[in-house]
């Protein structure tokens, strides 16, 4: 049997637990409400591929410019200095600004134009779009499960692992709204709990094919050492 190649989130005790990492162009979900730290996790598996494993990553902005990015990212010890040729971060502004040259082409079309030349110019190995709600609003999908599995079938023809931020609402516990979770390869959820006025966080893998890995919620730590996930 051919081992399954995989991609390290380079979150200790995590890969140890996924059986080496993630599978390689897998469609994961990073599911969570406001301040669980989900784009933090999807950069440090970008940044330290980029840097430790000379595989090139996209992180694709739809929120924050990609100023706010780096300088996020760079206040928790991953600066893109000296990988600008393996971490590109692309943001919305970017995106808006060719679409006002290529006025007959719709925001999805310029979108995927985008990632597509990023794909061939660096042979990008691993994308995160931050995050999946805003880009269903800004394609302005008329048949959400239609345009999604759609969207998802071209994440898969790309050959690319993918991390998609999937922003939870506060009151709710679903992870996404349109089936996202039943279309993609692996959820990774993380959760903020209170205990004695002190707030934890903690990560677990809901959903992974291909991998054998407990469905526990496990502690994370984010220290001067990175991520760190307690499974035991």
């Amino acid at each position: 049997m051919v081992a399954t190649k995989r991609i390290k989130t380079y979150i200790r005790g995590l890969d140890e637990h996924l059986q080496g990492g993630i599978p390689q162009s897998h469609t994961v979900l990073i599911a969570g409400k406001p301040g669980t730290m989900k784009s933090s996790v999807a950069y440090n598996i970008l940044y330290h591929n980029a840097k430790n494993e000379d595989r090139s990553g996209v992180y694709v902005t739809l929120e924050q410019s990609r100023e706010s990015v780096l300088d996020s990212m760079a206040g928790l010890g991953m600066p893109v200095n000296g990988l600008d040729d393996k971490l590109s971060v692309l943001d919305l502004a970017m995106i808006r600004k060719k679409l006002k040259d290529l006025s007959d082409q719709s925001w999805m079309e310029v979108f995927k134009m985008y990632v597509n030349n990023l794909k061939g110019s660096m042979d990008t190995g691993i994308l995160v779009l931050d995050s999946l709600p805003v880009l269903e609003v800004m394609a302005k999908f008329e048949d959400p499960r239609d345009d999604l599995f759609r969207f998802f079938e071209w994440l898969r023809d790309l050959n690319i692992t993918a991390f998609l931020i999937a922003e939870m609402d506060q009151d709710k516990m679903k992870f996404c709204e349109h089936g996202e979770d039943f279309l993609s390869d692996g959820i990774m959820h993380l959760d903020l709990r209170r205990d004695d006025r002190v707030v934890n966080l903690f990560l677990s893998i809901v959903k992974m094919r291909k991998t054998k890995h407990k469905r526990g919620y496990f502690p994370l730590i984010f220290d001067e050492g990175g991520f760190e996930v307690v499974t035991h």
